[in-house]
């Protein structure tokens, strides 16, 4: 199920599932992007805990993160923008209301640790999230890559393509720049001899992998319901080093995550130079997944070195490359 996509009339509600803005730079950042979206008249309500650290490694507790949430998802608002990423946004999950959340459809955006609510609301609610970039990103006006295809994105925007360069170094010290292009992209193409039409479904491997088993984990019965349009997985993770990321893989595959599959689209981790054993980032992806026999894209425009592309978590879209470069088409 698709949200309805906003208009220059929607109101946007912030929430802090994980981490609040309350270290440099992003509660700089968090406070500039309030004032762009205030200086180009739209509107806002601000959660509870955006401004906080009261919880253990999180804005508060999982009970008050989890009632923050909802109380969003049943206000007047149209979209739900997480703040922040974090570490512990999994807490909260006892304290969602999934079948509220199925009755009332709206656009939740967020990154890294939002997967855990971005996957389990499309695989449990069968409702589109956008895994995209969290609030603070748009503190700058006129919005520029990542920004602007989130911002797009939201306001029906169908088609995208990555950015050519990325960037390894954030020099976090410079609050409001923009990237530092040090990198451009080489897309590694395994399998791929013709575009690729499925539901995309994934987010950050980190979060998946502790999701994967859990009364929350409803993966499966998703890929089966959708089996006659595909599954295309995106993958992509924050701490995990080549070998954690071999785990990790392997865990999702035996829990039988990848049977549906027809595609993979693997971005980049913070680790992406990371060869623990001689072994690579890309390595561990080939070892891994190459054995199931499906096209896949690895070192996409997608990730936490940024600029990360939004995807539409449960969107029915065709995947091209070409050129060096993904081009995704929603198809609705």
């Amino acid at each position: 199920m698709k949200p309805k996509f906003i208009d220059k009339n929607s109101k946007f509600a912030l929430v802090a599932p994980s981490f609040g803005c309350t270290t440099s730079p992003y509660e700089e950042r968090l406070n500039k992007a309030i004032n762009t979206f205030k200086e180009l008249n739209i509107q806002l309500m601000l959660g509870n805990n955006i401004f906080k650290n009261e919880g253990k490694a999180a804005s508060n507790t999982p009970i008050l993160r989890g009632k923050e949430f909802m109380d969003a998802w049943n206000s007047d608002a149209d979209a739900i923008i997480s703040v922040g990423g974090g570490e512990t946004m999994i807490e909260i999950l006892e304290h969602i209301d999934f079948d509220e959340i199925k009755s009332n459809p709206k656009w939740f955006v967020g990154f890294s640790d939002n997967t855990n609510l971005t996957y389990t609301i499309t695989t449990i609610c069968d409702i589109e999230t956008i895994y995209g970039v969290n609030f603070p990103n748009f503190h700058t006006h006129p919005f520029t890559y990542d920004t602007l295809d989130t911002w797009n994105m939201l306001n029906g925007t169908l088609s995208f393509k990555g950015y050519k360069k990325w960037q390894l170094v954030d020099d976090k010290s410079h609050l409001f720049n923009g990237y530092n292009f040090d990198q451009k992209t080489n897309i590694i193409a395994q399998n791929y001899e013709k575009p690729i039409k499925g539901r995309l479904i994934g987010g950050c491997l980190d979060c998946l992998q502790t999701l994967c088993g859990t009364k929350f984990d409803k993966t499966k019965e998703y890929c089966n319901n959708h089996n006659d349009e595909g599954i295309i997985f995106y993958l992509e993770s924050c701490d995990f080093n080549s070998i954690a990321l071999r785990r990790a893989l392997t865990q999702l595959k035996y829990a039988g995550w990848f049977e549906n599959v027809k595609m993979f689209i693997i971005g980049r981790s913070y680790s992406y130079y990371d060869e623990s054993f001689g072994i690579s980032m890309v390595d561990s992806y080939i070892d891994i997944l190459g054995e199931l026999n499906v096209p896949m894209l690895i070192n996409v425009d997608l990730g936490h070195l940024g600029p990360s592309m939004p995807i539409r978590n449960g969107g029915l879209a065709l995947i091209e490359y070409k050129n060096n470069n993904i081009y995704i088409t929603y198809k609705e």
